[in-house]
This record gives structure tokens, sequence and C-alpha cells, in this order.
């Protein structure tokens, strides 16, 4: 049978090192000797310092006798002035890498850290579709809530405090060198961020499924991601000492990373984005609010891809035709926001009116996300959307 062509050339870009497993945070000393490292500077936030687990590295590394020092200057949604400081930090001494420890958070900002100390300028320089592929120092990424996928991805977000902008950043500067993935730091995450950063793993994989820029490889990924995510997500809520719905959603999260790092996103994501940068919601629940609307919007241009979502996580039949799985969809992630409360914005306090939207629908487009939906849309159908979701 002659092989069928889809038209996309798939260029996969990934961490030299990835140690998947409970436990493998562990074996970070023994990474670092066998990359040739000895001196890290550790981003994390301040409140993993206070709960105890960058203890659990640090003390591996003084085991090891490997010299380290710690930035925990990281806040929620990393800005220019965060990474700035975290700049500061690095050049204060002969540090040969950088550990990113935490949630998408530490790990993003790790990354533009690393790029941004052998790049002039100011971080948003180089926002895309600009390809940072001068490389900093090696960075080591260890996720802590399995959600962003950070760790395996060639993407990293940063904010503009003067421009009140959320824009992306690619290339090779953002790919990790090393990444190690252990699921036993999240069974501490309480309710609502198990929840959200689930559905950013799951929006990942879904958006990176119908991406116009999917292949075979990022597919493999992302149906491999969306029944773990839809199987284990309300266990891992309701109970988060278990530690099978943990291990499968961190696995899911690395799964997807991979997936959406190299198909990217699409308009849950670039509609997302603003969200954050305007109001401050947390990125996996910002996502969760749009991804219902934007699927349903969406659903028209590639039934037959977001039907495959739909069985893949037996949210429909495989007798099903692709109209009632797409209506499946739908229906499935909207009752997973109910299970999870996800809340509207203005459930939250957060006034939108469409002058705001239609500065948020020219930042979406701009971010070069949407243009990879299976259905592009135009100014005036993102700001519907926002009116539709708040």
């Amino acid at each position: 049978m002659q092989a069928v062509s889809t038209g996309v050339i798939g260029r996969v870009q990934s961490p030299r090192v990835i140690r998947i497993g409970g436990g493998v945070a562990d074996e970070v000393a023994e990474v670092l000797v066998q990359l040739g490292l000895s001196k890290p500077l550790i981003v994390t936030d301040a409140q993993l310092v206070r709960l105890g687990h960058v203890a659990r590295i640090t003390d591996v590394l003084d085991s090891a006798h490997l010299p380290w020092q710690i930035f925990d200057g990281v806040v929620e949604d990393p800005t220019d002035t965060c990474v700035d400081a975290g700049l500061t930090a690095l050049r204060g001494d002969d540090f040969d890498c950088i550990i990113g420890f935490g949630g998408g958070s530490p790990m993003d900002t790790a990354k533009a850290i690393s790029f941004m100390s052998v790049n002039d300028g100011h971080v948003r320089d180089y926002k895309a579709p600009r390809q940072i592929d001068r490389c900093g120092p090696p960075v080591i990424l260890i996720p802590t809530t399995g959600g962003t996928g950070s760790e395996l991805t060639r993407w990293c977000v940063i904010t503009d405090t003067e421009l009140t902008e959320k824009y992306n950043l690619s290339g090779l500067g953002c790919v990790a060198t090393a990444a190690l993935i252990d699921w036993t730091f999240t069974t501490t995450k309480p309710w609502r961020i198990t929840a959200d950063t689930a559905v950013d793993s799951l929006t990942h994989a879904i958006e990176a499924y119908v991406s116009r820029r999917a292949f075979a490889y990022t597919d493999a990924f992302a149906l491999s991601a969306m029944p773990l995510i839809a199987t284990h997500v309300r266990s891992a809520c309701h109970d988060p000492e278990n530690a099978v719905a943990r291990e499968a959603l961190m696995l899911a999260a690395s799964q997807a990373g991979m997936a959406f790092s190299n198909a990217s996103v699409a308009l849950v994501h670039g509609m997302s984005r603003p969200i954050g940068a305007h109001f401050h919601v947390a990125h996996g629940l910002s996502n969760a609010m749009l991804l219902p609307a934007v699927t349903a919007f969406s659903i028209g241009s590639a039934p037959d891809r977001y039907a495959t979502c739909a069985r893949v996580m037996s949210w429909a039949f495989g007798s099903d035709s692709d109209a009632i799985a797409c209506s499946k969809l739908v229906e499935e992630l909207t009752r997973l926001n109910d299970d999870l409360k996800v809340p509207r914005p203005s459930d939250l306090g957060y006034a939108g009116d469409d002058k705001m939207f239609g500065v948020m629908a020219e930042q979406a487009l701009a971010s070069g996300s949407p243009q990879n939906n299976p259905r592009v849309p135009n100014a005036d159908e993102i700001v519907a959307l926002y009116q539709q979701i708040w």
C-alpha cells in the first residue's frame, strides 16, 4: 500500500535527557554530573521553599558536594521584571546551569533567564514568531504541578508589565537540556490547582491534535494524553494522595507538552493569554473557561479530528457518527467544567466590555496561535467568544 503524505513536515525539539517516574528528582545530582555541570542556580518560588520541596533538591546536591544558590523571586504569570531579577542573581556568581523547579511559572522563568543571559535587549524583543536559537546556560527542569508541560516544550510565556501583554517565546533557547518528571511532588496540590493544571494539559492535547500543524508524531502523544486526563482528573481532585491518578496526570502533562511543543496550540491559548494578562486569572483556569465554547466554535472545520478526541476519551462510541461524537465532546467538556467548579470570569468579579474584548482579541490574533486553529477566527468572532464565556 502506498503511503499517503499529510503535507505537514514534522520538526521535533526536545530535551537531551528525560527521566520520568516517582523519585527521579532525587537523581538531579547524577544528571548534572552526567552533563558535566556542577554549580546550579535554582529558580523557584517562595511557596515551594516554605513547603520544603526545594530542600529535597538541595539535600541531594549537598550530598553530592555540589554548590548551589536559590532565586525564589518567581511570581505567578512571570513578568519581565521577574526575569530581570533572576538575571541579576545569575550574574552574581559563576553558575554553569539553571534548575527550574516548580510549576509553569518557575520553569518558564528559568528558560527566559537562560536565553536572556546571552541575548541583548528586552525579553519582548524575542516574542514569537521570532525564534530564539542562541542558547544560554543549560536548563534542568523539575515540574511540581503536572500541567504546563513546559519541561518538554520549546515555548515559554512571559507577561510584559509595561504593555500588559502575555507573549510566547519560542526556539532552541527555550528547550531544556534535561527534564526530571517526578509525580510525587503533585500529591500536595490543592483541588483548584489540580483541576486547572489537568485541564491545561487536556487543552494542550486537544489543540495539538486539531492544530493545522499536527503530524503523526505529535498525534501519538496527544491521543495518549487525552484518555489519561479524562479518566483520572476527578479522582486526583477528590483523593489528592491517589498515586495512580497523580502519576497518570503527570505523564499526560508531559505527553501533551511534547504534542503541543511541536504541533503548537490554537485558539484557546490565543484567547487565554489576554485573560491572564489583564485579569491575572491562572492560565489553566482561563483555558478551562474557554475550552467548551471554542471547541463548539471550531468543530465544523475538523469534525473527524474532534470526533476522534471524543472517542479516545470514551466520551463517544466507535459507532457514533462524527456529528454525534462532536456533540458529545462539547457536552462532556461542559460537564467536566461543572464537576471541576470552573467559574465564569464574571463570577470572579471581573468586568469586561467590548472595548476591552477588542484589545484582547487583537492580542490573541497577534500571538499567532489562532492561526493554527481548524477554524481561523477574525477579531469580531473572538470578541463574540469572549462575550459568550464571560
